[in-house]
């Protein structure tokens, strides 16, 4: 694959995401229940934490540091941990704040995309996972959609059937 072409399906993905968000609605993402407790404003919270941590790692790796430090503390070590933090540290700000921060790391990753040089590998693992090579670090740039399909996708269309006339 190209850069080009992984750059194309990226901003694909996240018209698709935006698409979805339209149809769900700004009065229903505050509604609890998509997942547990989470509302759908949660989950695009937990999805902007993870995907910020690894757009920040990309960056630094094509900056040619080691690593960037997470937004959580070092100390969280499991991803139920770090998913506590991610909800605590999101559950005042206001749908228009949480839906900026995810526009806001969209745009990062997408513009790290395209200052990458133009020879880079990249893998497709299957048609919707890519993977970037930058040195030997690997790095599934679309894990925000990625996370999105394996793990929440499938709740979200419940519940959205279970409300879809509210």
């Amino acid at each position: 694959m190209k850069k080009s072409e992984l750059l194309n399906w990226f901003q694909e993905e996240y018209q698709r995401w935006e698409l979805l968000l339209a149809a769900i609605g700004q009065k229903r993402m505050t509604q609890s229940g998509v997942n547990g407790k989470w509302a759908m404003r949660d989950i695009i919270a937990h999805l902007t934490g993870w995907q910020l941590n690894l757009t920040n790692q990309f960056i630094a790796a094509m900056n040619g540091e080691l690593e960037s430090p997470p937004p959580w503390s070092k100390e969280l070590k499991s991803e139920d941990d770090i998913n506590a933090w991610i909800y605590e540290t999101n559950r005042k700000k206001d749908l228009g704040q949480v839906l900026e921060d995810a526009r806001q790391v969209h745009e990062k990753m997408r513009d790290a995309i395209s200052n990458l040089p133009d020879d880079i590998r990249i893998e497709t693992i299957d048609s919707k996972f890519h993977v970037v090579y930058i040195n030997d670090q690997r790095f599934a740039v679309g894990e925000f959609f990625h996370h999105f399909y394996d793990d929440h996708q499938s709740d979200v269309r419940t519940w959205l059937s279970r409300t879809e006339n509210e």
